[in-house]
């Protein structure tokens, strides 16, 4: 609804793409997403995100700390550097420059779902289906993707996660990863990513169904060859794990395909 609100005005799917995902970092409050999350096995909350037009442009970072809006980062990023990516410090660092406060993100429900989780420090992303089950685990990965169309026919994505409950310090999964978490080709459309991160990215995920759509395939078609893909690369973490992929082709077509329920 924060998207549609910039596209009902005539905005530009860049702008809509970016107001929703900073809705989703700022005011959902989800373990997976933004100022919510849930911080990594060292009870530190990092935030990933990226966003990139339809024209090529894109810009992202990774293991952001204290910053609300990652999103908007990494929007900066692309409009104000050089560069694609930034990470960490240096991420950290550019953000304050531009005028983003600092703040101590971490909740109090975060950092006790952390505690509690580390009466046995077990890391094991579990499916949607099972992660409920799990101390601490009920929301473990639930990455936020947007895609957009706008009024003039110009496509855009977003895509922003506090990644994985309990990772590695310094772990950074598909979401920051431009044709891993996201891509955009106003050619032809746009893809984006949810589950475990390491999967997208060992298959370029997000520019795979992207490629696929090119060769004529329906966004849901695309989504689910690519899908089909990664079982038939790793047939056993296939039984683990969950890859969904969203896509929306230029011509306004959406499909959406996830390897398991929920």
């Amino acid at each position: 609804q924060a998207a549609w609100q910039v596209l009902a005005k005539g905005g530009s799917a860049l702008d809509a793409v970016e107001a929703g995902a900073r809705w989703a970092e700022g005011d959902l409050c989800n373990s997976t997403v933004g100022r919510c999350g849930n911080p990594d096995r060292d009870g530190v909350l990092t935030l990933d995100a990226s966003i990139m037009d339809g024209d090529g442009r894109c810009g992202s970072v990774a293991a952001l700390q204290d910053i609300v809006h990652p999103v908007s980062v990494a929007r900066r990023v692309m409009e104000k550097t050089p560069h694609v990516m930034l990470v960490g410090e240096g991420a950290q660092q550019f953000a304050v420059e531009q005028g983003f406060a600092k703040e101590k993100l971490l909740t109090p429900e975060a950092e006790k779902a952390w505690r509690e989780w580390l009466k046995t420090a077990k890391y094991q992303p579990q499916i949607n289906a099972e992660r409920a089950k799990l101390p601490g685990n009920k929301e473990n990965h639930d990455t936020l993707g947007m895609l957009a169309l706008d009024a003039s026919g110009k496509l855009a994505g977003a895509c922003t996660t506090s990644g994985m409950a309990w990772k590695m310090h310094g772990r950074v999964g598909d979401s920051p990863i431009v044709g891993a978490g996201l891509y955009v080709d106003n050619e032809v459309g746009g893809a984006t990513a949810s589950g475990v991160g390491e999967e997208m990215i060992r298959n370029a995920a997000s520019f795979l169904v992207v490629e696929l759509m090119r060769q004529g395939r329906s966004p849901a078609d695309a989504c689910r060859e690519a899908i089909d893909r990664v079982v038939r690369k790793r047939p056993q973490a296939s039984k683990t794990l969950q890859v969904c992929f969203l896509a929306l082709n230029k011509d306004g077509e959406v499909g959406a395909f996830a390897l398991h329920k929920g």
